[in-house]
């Protein structure tokens, strides 16, 4: 594994289908701040939680110059109903060979009631205009998280 990315450091490109199948980029959001969102998996307790409260506080995100997006391993089908169920307003990207994880070192091995499989740790990058992590979450804690990022964005 390579080091790990810190702030300061430029992000890692980005290519990656929304749930439209629209190709986005670090480009596609030229002069914003990006609030990338790696999350495990579509509609479920944590990951429901956090997209939700990013959702609720996403006027406040576009006013501080800033866009959401979301990462995770599941399809376009999936994040489709995700979006749907829960009106989320920003795009849902779909890192199905995890290349994009990998890249930003959010893919890991998990140990679920003593399964061990490999996904993805709840990570939030906050990216500046010029392409440099300005803010880096790991092993993040819903509770709580939305308003931190927030934080880190007005900094």
């Amino acid at each position: 594994m390579g080091r790990m990315l810190d702030v300061g450091d430029k992000a890692p490109e980005l290519s990656l289908p929304d749930q439209h199948g629209k190709t986005v980029t670090l480009k596609s959001f030229k002069g914003k701040q990006i609030v990338l969102y790696f999350y495990p998996k579509d509609d479920t307790p944590g990951c429901t939680k956090e997209s939700c409260d990013f959702r609720d506080v996403e006027s406040q995100i576009l006013r501080a110059g800033g866009v959401i997006v979301g990462v995770s391993l599941d399809g376009k089908e999936s994040h489709q109903k995700f979006i749907k169920k829960y009106g989320l307003p920003f795009p849902l990207l779909s890192d199905e060979d995890a290349a994009i994880a990998k890249a930003y070192g959010v893919f890991k091995e998990k140990n679920m009631y003593g399964k061990k499989y490999w996904g993805i740790e709840r990570s939030t990058f906050v990216i500046d205009p010029a392409g440099k992590l300005k803010a880096v979450f790991r092993k993040v804690k819903v509770d709580g998280h939305a308003d931190e990022v927030l934080t880190a964005l007005k900094a």
